[in-house]
Parts: C-alpha cells; sequence; structure tokens
C-alpha cells in the first residue's frame, strides 16, 4: 500500500453472527445477559449491546442454516466480564449449557456458550490482571 494510501483500525463496527432463527436466537442471546440494541425482523437482523459500547454483536438469519454442535477449533468472541465464574453460575441459571467449567487463561478465568448454530462465546475476566481490564 502507498503512503497516500495508508490506513489505520480505528475499532470494531460489529461482529456478526450467523443465526438459523432470529427470534430463537434473541431470546438464546437474552438469556445468555444481551440486551437488544434493535431488531429488524423484516431485514432478518438484531445487534445485541456490548457493555456501554456502540458497536455490538449483529445477529443474521440465514434461512438454511440449521442447529449445529460448535465446531473444533471455532472461531470465538471472548467478551470481558467481572468475573466469569459468576457468570458460569448465572448462564446455567438462565438454562444455558457451558462447553465446560470455568478454565483459567493468563488474564484469569473464561467460561464458554454456544447458540444453537454453533457460534462460541466466551465471557472473560481480568482477575490475575486487573489493571488490564476495563475497570483498572
Amino acid at each position: 500500500m502507498s503512503d497516500d494510501q495508508s490506513y489505520e483500525l480505528l475499532g470494531f463496527d460489529n461482529v456478526l453472527l450467523p443465526v438459523g432463527d432470529l427470534g430463537e436466537a434473541v431470546s438464546f442471546y437474552e438469556r445468555a445477559g444481551f440486551t437488544v440494541g434493535f431488531r429488524l425482523d423484516e431485514a432478518g437482523i438484531a445487534l445485541l449491546k456490548v457493555g456501554g459500547e456502540t458497536p455490538g454483536i449483529l445477529l443474521r438469519q440465514e434461512e438454511a442454516l440449521g442447529h449445529r454442535p460448535p465446531p473444533w477449533p471455532a472461531t470465538r468472541v471472548w467478551l470481558e466480564v467481572p468475573d466469569a465464574r459468576t457468570a458460569a453460575r448465572e448462564l446455567r441459571a438462565a438454562g444455558l449449557e457451558l462447553l465446560d467449567e470455568p478454565f483459567s487463561v493468563a488474564t484469569g478465568w473464561t467460561v464458554e456458550v454456544a447458540d444453537p448454530w454453533g457460534n462460541v462465546l466466551g465471557f472473560t475476566d481480568y482477575t490475575k490482571r486487573p489493571e488490564l481490564g476495563r475497570r483498572a
């Protein structure tokens, strides 16, 4: 790329996840703690808010996409939470199945869930490295 055509990455716009049924997906993600920013059924999309940030997770309905188990390895979207072990308890209480028990990572703990279409979300904390977290 030449100097006059350089660009910089400013941050995320949205992360798009394909789902087979928008209503079922919104219900799943609300149980996982997300708030719907907007939903346009006629366009087959819904935006889930993530913290106070403008970008979010955009669910996009794909008619031919059926339920499927998460592939391994799969693309994963990890979101910061204050405490992943507490998140695990709350996810279970909401009727969601964890992919595994919370596991230790370099910065703290993480727990993962998969939606019915195999999209994997991780909820991770910075309890071992609080200076790196958003609430440092």
